[in-house]
């Protein structure tokens, strides 16, 4: 199974559902290699949320996988209500400390590019994970929502409302 290690934004919320840019495209890993729009065709769901690669750590379930324009989007669940592991790691995307995503996969079709690396045609997702350093470096977790950060938004923006009315 190939690795990828894709630096993502990853978003938690407080029911565990998570959201991420797991690879984008246009832009080659750390390693050189890079994967083609088209290659996630098929990808079926659910997959796998590991913590970084281990087998034997699964947090959760990506329930939807969906190449847009810009990449391979994931969206899932942390299991926080049934495991420790996953309210742990679900810590630890809000403070920041894990913010990456990476894919595991087999790779079915590919070729290699003059300049170094491959560019990936056709691939079979196996799982994504979620980790410290990712290989690519524009993956990232890109929600994480927590109703406390809600509510913090909801004050601000009712805070301007009220400047604003106040300046009329």
């Amino acid at each position: 199974m190939d690795r990828v290690f894709v630096e993502t934004k990853i978003i938690a919320d407080d029911n565990g559902s998570i959201s991420g840019l797991a690879w984008p495209f246009g832009a080659p890993d750390r390693m050189g290699d890079m994967i083609d729009p088209g290659a996630f065709k098929g990808t079926k769901t659910p997959l796998p949320i590991l913590f970084g690669h281990d087998q034997n750590d699964p947090i959760g379930t990506w329930e939807k996988a969906e190449e847009r324009k810009d990449g391979l989007h994931l969206e899932g669940r942390l299991l926080v209500e049934d495991l420790t592991r996953a309210r742990e790691v679900r810590a630890l995307v809000r403070a920041g400390a894990v913010s990456g995503m990476s894919i595991g996969f087999r790779t079915l079709r590919s070729v290699t590019r003059s300049g170094g690396g491959r560019t990936i045609k056709q691939l079979e997702l196996l799982e994504a994970s979620l980790v410290t350093i990712p290989m690519h470096p524009g993956a990232r977790i890109t929600s994480a929502k927590s109703a406390v950060d809600a509510l913090r938004l909801s004050t601000a923006i009712n805070r301007a409302n009220q400047a604003l009315k106040l300046k009329r």
